[in-house]
């Protein structure tokens, strides 16, 4: 349990930077890599005199290695730019929607069609589709139903998208998956 002080806050928590810089390495000597310097084993001082000659930080980069690895960069770009490749990283990668269809076993004519109008437009927005018949009570007795109303669907949503899992009876859903075939913007 977090100690809170008497106004009932938490205090705000240190922020561990993910490297040692400069006058936080503390061992006796580094192997110094870097621009314009001799890759080598170096004394801390000697390497923390260098850093400051080129205007630079003494970074440490693998703290278990024997003796530790450090690197003279400008550490407040190195961090600006791990930063901008992240969110880089992130804007390229797409998160997948999964939207849900529910039908009953007994589905009227009508029903069905809407409920494929919203199927073929999730479809070609790039989502996935969870399709599935809920049995109440019952109505478990026309799985049969079910599996046929889901593999028409599937049939007639086939330019649209593909069937990833074919109809499977998980309790009382019928459940079956499809993936668009145009990719998600």
């Amino acid at each position: 349990m977090a100690i809170r002080n008497n106004r009932g806050f938490k205090p705000r928590e240190e922020k561990k930077a993910a490297h040692r810089i400069n006058n936080l390495i503390r061992v006796p000597e580094v192997r110094l890599v870097g621009e314009n310097i001799e890759p080598g084993i170096y004394k801390i001082n000697e390497a923390l005199r260098l850093a400051e000659e080129q205007e630079v930080d003494l970074v440490e980069i693998s703290p278990n290695a024997e003796p530790p690895v450090c690197k003279l960069m400008d550490y407040g770009k190195f961090l600006y730019e791990q930063k901008k490749r992240e969110k880089m990283l992130k804007a390229k990668s797409s998160q997948v929607v999964i939207k849900e269809i529910r039908f009953g076993p007994q589905t009227d004519e009508h029903d069905y069609e809407f409920k494929k109008k919203n199927a073929i437009k999730f479809l070609q927005d790039g989502a996935k589709l969870k399709a599935f018949v809920f049995f109440k009570g019952r109505s478990i007795i026309y799985k049969e139903q079910g599996q046929i109303l889901l593999l028409r669907l599937a049939q007639e949503l086939e330019e649209y998208g593909k069937v990833e899992q074919l109809p499977v009876l998980e309790g009382k859903r019928m459940i079956m998956y499809l993936a668009s075939k145009k990719k998600a913007k």
